[in-house]
């Protein structure tokens, strides 16, 4: 399997994963030429993307989707919830509404070899989730847009053998910043955003000895920094029971304004 961040932060989020038969994006939330040079980077076609998951309706995750549906037909899959709220999206612009398919939390579903399957999450949009896709033996999350977690969710992301995670805030930057009081609020409820500590004990409880990539996604460009977060998580996964170098585990920051490097697991 192959995975590769095409941009990840609170202005724009896009992820590809894909097998030697099989190409997805999860969100489309920057533009079609951002995706499209993205994808290039390892000679792969917005043309040839078999389907596009979306996690929620914020236009930070559904920017691009009705420039793509014009152009190119691409399957899109989401909860019915989140397909009814980006049906009301005026900005999107019309597009054959019948390239939805709507999907269930917890029920499997196959796009061409990859298996995948959408997670509740607690955020404040309509029918928000996550996603985990596989291949044979090996597991790709993706879990962003989140205010909190529980064991259900651990239970799901288990086993990943990559995964972008949230990290989206320093708790102290978001205090004494420049966001409105009933914003802040928000971000720090069940229904916004892990910070960069809850992100790393997320982390901590679902990591294996055969994770090949972690990265840190999401990130709020006025809450926090790259090397902030980078720094907590770290400091999180201290004691962790498979190695004392992060670095084994291959942790990064997901790049918010360009793509990163195609990984394989």
């Amino acid at each position: 399997m192959y995975m590769k961040t095409i941009a990840s932060g609170s202005s724009g989020n896009c992820t590809y994963i894909g097998s030697d038969n099989t190409s997805i994006l999860v969100d489309a939330g920057v533009s079609k030429k951002k995706i499209c040079e993205g994808l290039a980077e390892n000679g792969i076609e917005l043309s040839n993307i078999d389907g596009i998951l979306i996690t929620h309706e914020h236009i930070d995750h559904v920017r691009a989707l009705g420039v793509i549906a014009r152009a190119y037909g691409i399957r899109m899959y989401a909860t019915a919830d989140t397909v009814r709220a980006i049906s009301h999206m005026k900005q999107l612009g019309s597009y054959d509404a019948g390239l939805f398919t709507s999907i269930s939390p917890d029920r499997s579903f196959k796009i061409g070899d990859l298996s995948v399957k959408a997670h509740a999450i607690w955020h404040d949009a309509a029918d928000p989730v996550c996603y985990t896709v596989s291949h044979g033996d090996r597991k790709i999350s993706v879990a962003t847009d989140m205010g909190d977690y529980d064991d259900y969710l651990v239970s799901c992301l288990m086993d990943s053998d990559a995964m972008v995670i949230e990290a989206n805030h320093d708790v102290h930057m978001l205090e004494v910043g420049p966001y409105p009081y009933e914003l802040k609020q928000r971000i720090l409820s069940k229904r916004g955003h892990l910070s960069n500590e809850a992100g790393g004990r997320l982390i901590k409880r679902i990591l294996n000895s055969h994770v090949k990539a972690i990265y840190l996604g999401h990130l709020s460009k006025e809450n926090n920094l790259p090397e902030l977060a980078y720094e907590t998580v770290k400091w999180e996964l201290r004691d962790n029971p498979y190695t004392k170098d992060v670095r084994d585990f291959h942790l990064s920051v997901a790049k918010r304004d360009s793509a990163g490097d195609l990984i394989t697991v």
